[in-house]
């Protein structure tokens, strides 16, 4: 019985999330679903990326907390667009929790929205929001075994971003027992090393996320062009 309540309720969210991602195509927005465990530095990660591509890309960011602002309230004063989402007690969010936020964003002015979800390694991977990919954040003091022990997340995440590389040393942590245990999991896994407290890495992983936005907006243009020319060639028949 749980496990068909639990498919239901992954197929309704489905539902909701194949909804989303109409809205943002729509609005031609590119959505990251950023998860990861507490702590491992989400928010400080989109503080350093605000810094890189806020004056490349209009960036939105809508925050996940089960409880209170503080989050939100450090990344408004980069002068983006901040929506905070607070479940209340649910461990992630879920489709209908970003169809509910969507009308407070003002999308006609985003090219990037971040969806900061709620810190948590199960849950959040479990569910689409209507995102074109996932992002997940580990941080070095968590260990190199969480592959093992959380597939899911691993399997469903575009990119492994490994943050705290500057605590390398002060345990027996292995940036190459982590890279084998994850891509055993997911071969195709993008991974970026980095320090959001010296900022080693970040220009790397900005580049890229302004790449993956710069590539959407071209296939965009072109296909409007593709479609502009096939309505003039039927006019011309």
């Amino acid at each position: 019985m749980k496990i068909k309540v639990l498919t239901e309720i992954l197929e309704a969210n489905n539902t909701i999330a194949a909804e989303n991602r109409k809205v943002f195509e729509k609005n031609n927005v590119f959505v990251v679903n950023l998860m990861s465990a507490p702590g491992a530095g989400k928010t400080s990660l989109l503080e350093r990326i605000l810094e890189k591509l806020r004056s490349k890309f209009r960036i939105g960011i809508l925050e996940g907390d089960i409880t209170s602002t503080v989050d939100a309230q450090r990344l408004e004063k980069f002068g983006v667009q901040v929506v905070q989402v607070n479940t209340g007690g649910e461990c992630h969010l879920d489709a209908n929790m970003i169809r509910n936020a969507l009308p407070l964003f003002n999308l006609g002015e985003i090219d990037l929205l971040i969806i900061e979800n709620v810190g948590n390694l199960v849950c959040p991977a479990e569910f689409k929001v209507g995102e074109d990919m996932k992002i997940m954040i580990l941080s070095v003091p968590e260990g190199d075994d969480k592959p093992k022990k959380y597939p899911l997340m691993f399997r469903e995440s575009k990119c492994m971003i490994i943050n705290k590389i500057d605590l390398l040393g002060t345990s027996d942590f292995s940036l190459e027992r982590l890279r084998e245990n994850a891509l055993e999991i997911n071969p195709s896994l993008k991974i970026f090393n980095i320090s959001c407290k010296t900022g080693e890495g970040i220009s790397e992983l900005s580049n890229w996320i302004k790449e993956l936005v710069e590539n959407q907006k071209k296939s965009k243009r072109l296909n409007s062009d593709c479609k502009a020319i096939k309505i003039k060639l039927i006019g011309k028949k």
